[in-house]
C-alpha cells in the first residue's frame, strides 16, 4: 500500500512538472502557426473573443454609435426631453452673423435642440426644424450618417468642427448620456472588455426645462445606471475621468473646479484629462503648469493623463507634459521627433494610449505603416490599445486589436502585454486593479490553453459584432448589430 501511494505521488508530481515545463516553454509558436494559416475572419473572430483588459482612451460623447443616439433621444421622451433637428436652411439669419467659426454655426444641418431651446428659436428657424420622431427615412439617414466620420473628404477639420456641434444639446441629457455609457459597456462586454475608464464630466447638463442641472446630480444619475441590473451583468468596471477643454480661456479656473469635483466623487471619478485640438497653441501644456502646481498642494493623488503628441509635426509637448505630472499620454503621436523624452519613457513609468484607428481618420498618419505604435512597444515603452471616438469612428476595440495584429504582426506575448497594461496604468482603486489583474491573467490562461487544445474549433461559438470600419478598410463585413 506504502510502495502504491509513493507511486501515484511520483506520478502526480511528474505529471505537474510536465504541465509547469510547458506552460513555461510556450513560446507562442501555436499563435504564429494560427496567423499563418488564418484567413481574415478567423483572425478577426480569435481577436473579438480574445480577453481584454481596459479601454483606457475613451471619449463617451465619442464613443456612442449613431443608431445609440438616435434609440436613446427617443427614449428620453420619458424623462421629459423632445428633441429637434435641422433638415434645411431657409436663411433665417443677415449676411455677416451666421457665425460659421463659432460653437452654434448657422449653415450646419442636423444640429438637435432639446424643446426648451427650440421653444427660443424665432418662427423662421423654427421652419429649420423637425421633431427627431419625425424624420423620414432619408432625413433619419442623413442624420445618422452626419455623426460618423465616413467620408474620404472628412478629417479632423470636420470632426472637431461639427461632429460636437450636431449632437448639441442631445450631448447635455444626462440620461442620453449614461444610456450611451449603458450600450458601450454591453458592447465592451461581449468582446471581453473588463475595464472601462472613460472621460466624461458631470458640468454643463441640462433639465428638460433648459436649466443647468448641478454636477452632483448627474453625477447620481450615472452611478444609479451603472449599478442597475443590467448594467452590473455586462462585467465591465467604469470609472470616470473629467475633462476640460485645454485652450478655454477659463480653463485654468475650471481645472480649479474638476480637481474639487473629483476630490468629492473619488468612487467614480479617477483623473482629469485635457482635449481639444493640440495644434491649437491656446492650451499648451506649460499653460497649466502654475495651477497644477497650486493644486497639489491641496489635494492628494489626482490622477492626470493627458492628450499630446497628437500632432503631424515636431514639438516638446509630450515632454512638457510629462513634467504637468501626466501618468499616461494620450496618443504620443510624435513622440520619436524628441529623442531625449522618448529616451526617458522607455520602461515606464508612463504609458502611451494608442488609438490607430483615430490617428488614421483624422489625418495624423498617412497609413498605418507609418504609424509609430510598433517602435513604441518594442523599444520598451508601455503602450495599451485604446478606441478614442470608437462610434464616430464606427468601430470597436476588437478593430484596434485586428489592425495591430495585421499591421504589424503583433506575438501572442505582446498581445497578452498590451492587454495587462491597459490594466496596469489604469487609475482605478489599487485594490480594484488588483482583482482586475488577477481576473485577466486567469482569462487569457484559459483561453490560451482552450485555443490550443481546439485549434479554431474553440471559436465556433463566438459569434463577432463588427461595425464599418473594417468593412471599408480591409472588406471585412461581418454582421452589425
Amino acid at each position: 500500500m506504502h510502495r502504491l501511494a509513493t507511486s501515484l505521488l511520483a506520478a502526480s508530481l511528474l505529471l505537474a512538472a510536465t504541465t509547469v515545463r510547458a506552460a513555461d516553454t510556450d513560446d507562442g509558436t501555436w499563435f504564429e502557426s494560427f496567423k499563418a494559416s488564418a484567413t481574415p475572419e478567423q483572425l478577426y473572430r480569435f481577436l473579438y473573443a480574445l480577453p481584454k483588459g481596459g479601454d483606457l482612451h475613451n471619449h463617451l460623447s465619442g464613443a456612442g454609435r449613431s443608431e445609440w443616439w438616435w434609440d436613446a433621444a427617443l427614449a428620453s421622451e420619458k424623462d421629459g426631453y423632445t428633441y429637434y433637428t435641422k433638415v434645411r436652411i431657409n436663411n433665417c439669419v443677415e449676411y455677416g452673423s451666421s457665425n460659421e467659426y463659432g460653437g452654434q454655426p448657422y449653415y450646419l444641418l442636423f444640429h438637435t435642440l432639446q424643446q426648451s431651446s427650440y421653444a427660443r428659436l424665432d418662427d423662421c428657424r423654427k421652419s429649420e426644424y423637425k421633431p427627431l420622431k419625425a424624420l423620414d427615412a432619408r432625413e433619419k439617414d442623413g442624420w445618422l450618417n452626419s455623426i460618423r466620420l465616413d467620408r474620404p473628404y472628412e478629417g479632423r477639420d470636420e470632426f472637431f468642427s461639427t461632429h460636437w456641434e450636431r449632437l448639441g444639446d442631445l450631448d447635455r441629457n444626462p440620461y442620453v448620456t449614461a444610456e450611451i455609457l449603458f450600450q458601450n459597456m454591453k458592447a465592451f462586454g461581449k468582446e471581453g472588455l473588463a475595464y472601462l475608464e472613460t472621460q466624461d464630466g458631470a458640468f454643463g447638463f441640462l433639465g428638460p426645462d433648459g436649466s443647468t442641472l448641478p454636477p452632483e446630480q448627474t453625477a447620481d444619475i450615472l452611478r444609479r445606471r451603472l449599478a442597475a441590473p443590467d448594467a452590473k451583468a455586462t462585467g465591465v468596471t467604469v470609472r470616470f475621468q473629467s475633462s476640460i477643454l485645454r485652450f478655454a480661456p477659463n480653463a485654468e479656473q475650471y481645472l480649479k473646479t474638476l480637481y474639487a469635483f473629483t476630490d468629492r466623487h473619488r468612487d467614480l471619478y479617477v483623473g482629469i484629462n485635457m482635449v481639444g485640438r493640440e495644434d491649437n497653441d491656446k492650451g499648451y501644456p506649460l499653460r497649466f503648469l502654475p495651477t497644477l502646481r497650486e493644486l497639489r498642494k491641496h489635494y492628494p493623488d489626482i490622477h492626470l493623463s493627458i492628450h499630446a503628441g497628437e500632432v503631424d509635426e515636431p514639438n516638446f509637448h509630450i515632454r512638457d507634459t510629462l513634467l504637468l505630472g501626466a501618468e499616461r499620454i494620450g496618443h504620443g503621436v510624435n513622440l520619436l521627433s524628441d529623442p531625449e523624452t522618448t529616451v526617458l519613457m522607455r520602461n515606464g513609468p508612463y504609458l502611451i494610449e494608442i488609438n490607430l484607428i483615430s490617428n488614421l481618420l483624422l489625418e495624423y498618419v498617412k497609413d498605418f505603416q507609418q504609424h509609430p505604435f510598433p517602435e513604441y512597444l518594442r523599444i520598451g515603452i508601455p503602450v495599451a490599445l485604446s478606441t478614442d471616438d470608437r462610434g464616430m469612428w464606427d468601430s470597436n476595440l476588437t478593430d484596434e486589436y485586428f489592425v495591430a495584429v495585421r499591421e504589424f504582426n503583433l506575438s501572442w506575448d505582446e498581445i497578452v502585454k498590451i492587454g495587462r497594461n491597459s490594466l496596469q496604468y489604469s487609475f482605478v482603486q489599487e485594490p480594484v486593479k488588483q482583482l482586475l489583474l488577477k481576473d485577466y491573467d486567469a482569462r487569457v490562461a484559459r483561453f490560451a490553453a482552450q485555443f490550443q487544445k481546439q485549434g479554431v474549433a474553440a471559436l465556433a461559438g463566438v459569434k463577432p459584432v463588427s461595425y464599418s470600419f473594417t468593412c471599408k478598410h480591409y472588406q471585412l463585413c461581418l454582421p452589425r448589430e
